[in-house]
């Protein structure tokens, strides 16, 4: 059964088994009960996962032309492949689960966001992204990577990046280096008077980066406040706790 490559869903399939191997090995380093793979394309990675001793697997794929290919190559996955958006579908499983996937680098920050909204259930993510926004995922404070993405996953989850992947690895070779990540979620989140002020004020800060804080944040804080040598900074030098306890001196969030 043949399938065809659709751009317009920015599909670059794995065709290296020793990626899809590292993978595997990083997902066995602690033990699974509930995985779901983001976009699983013609298999390469799903073929290999599905011999980790699982107690359920999903795998989430827009494409309805990979799903019947899936179906007919991988008659074990009747039952488990979600045909739907993964932006737009319910969360797969009840209880904990692991997320990973080859991720379409048109989406794959927002896929970020979800994780980050479904993060009481995942308590780990492997991902492959483009090699720019897995290291602005990674990235540390005082560095120009560093933005909105790096402090809002960093304060939920710690971040490793895994290992860089070639062009060379997919079909068709996409014109930039991908990367693979972890996350793995934190045994305490940091303290923030609401989730709401804790994105917007990291967003308002990162709105104009360049500038010293007390430029974008001058609505939120009184004129006494914005004296304190903190907003003298940039956003890339504050850290996501700097940012969670600014949330409690704030108004008009």
């Amino acid at each position: 059964m043949q399938y065809t490559l659709k751009k317009s869903l920015g599909q670059h399939f794995l065709n290296d088994v020793n990626i899809c191997l590292q993978i595997k090995a990083a997902l066995a380093e602690e033990p699974i009960d509930q995985l779901v793979e983001v976009g699983p394309g013609a298999g390469a990675l799903t073929q290999h996962i599905l011999d980790l001793p699982l107690k359920s697997f999903k795998a989430v794929e827009l494409d309805r032309e990979k799903v019947a290919y899936l179906l007919h190559t991988y008659p074990q996955l009747e039952g488990k492949l979600i045909n739907e958006d993964f932006l737009e579908t319910p969360i797969p499983f009840e209880g904990q689960f692991t997320l990973v996937g080859n991720f379409p680098y048109n989406i794959s920050t927002q896929i970020v966001f979800r994780v980050l909204d479904w993060k009481e259930q995942v308590p780990v993510m492997i991902g492959m992204f483009q090699k720019e926004v897995a290291e602005r995922i990674a990235a540390k404070p005082h560095s120009k990577a560093y933005g909105i993405l790096s402090v809002l996953t960093q304060a939920f989850y710690d971040v490793e990046y895994l290992f860089d992947v070639p062009p060379s690895a997919f079909t068709p070779p996409p014109n930039v280096m991908s990367g693979v990540i972890r996350l793995k979620r934190k045994k305490e989140f940091p303290e923030f008077s609401s989730i709401k002020s804790f994105y917007h004020i990291v967003k308002m800060a990162f709105g104009q980066r360049r500038k010293m804080l007390r430029n974008p944040l001058k609505p939120y804080f009184t004129t006494e406040q914005l004296q304190d040598p903190l907003f003298t900074k940039r956003a890339e030098n504050l850290t996501y706790q700097d940012f969670a306890d600014l949330t409690f001196k704030m108004h008009n969030p």
